[in-house]
């Protein structure tokens, strides 16, 4: 069984940055494509970044140039690094293992953290 385990949400004033981390167990970590999405409140959840077991990275349009995702194969674990951060980036953001290098469904979903971006 996969299971996904997000941590480093917070409170944080607009322009600061957070780091939210995922550690994932029960799968072969390293042959996964990974992915973080994102729902705000009476939103739907929405893709926000993904990464590939081959590392190549991909960004939604909002959080291009103030985002980065990562992955570290010998922890389990894949990153988001957030910065500059807007009122607008406010949901609870999920880490999800995806279906492949190409399509970035979820198949498996962590519980998600909240990151709230005061004004």
């Amino acid at each position: 069984q996969v299971q996904l385990m997000e941590s480093g949400g917070g409170l944080v004033q607009s322009g600061g940055s957070l780091r939210l981390s995922c550690a994932a167990s029960g799968s072969i970590f390293r042959l996964y494509a990974m992915g973080w999405y994102r729902q705000a409140p009476e939103k739907q959840r929405e893709w926000v970044a993904s990464i590939t077991s081959d590392q190549y990275m991909h960004y939604a349009d909002p959080v291009r140039g103030r985002f980065t995702i990562s992955r570290d194969n010998s922890k389990n674990t894949v990153y988001l690094e957030m910065n500059s951060l807007k009122p607008e980036d406010t949901a609870v953001y999920y880490c999800a293992q995806l279906r492949g290098n190409r399509d970035w469904s979820g198949t498996f979903w962590g519980q998600g953290t909240q990151v709230t971006v005061s004004s």
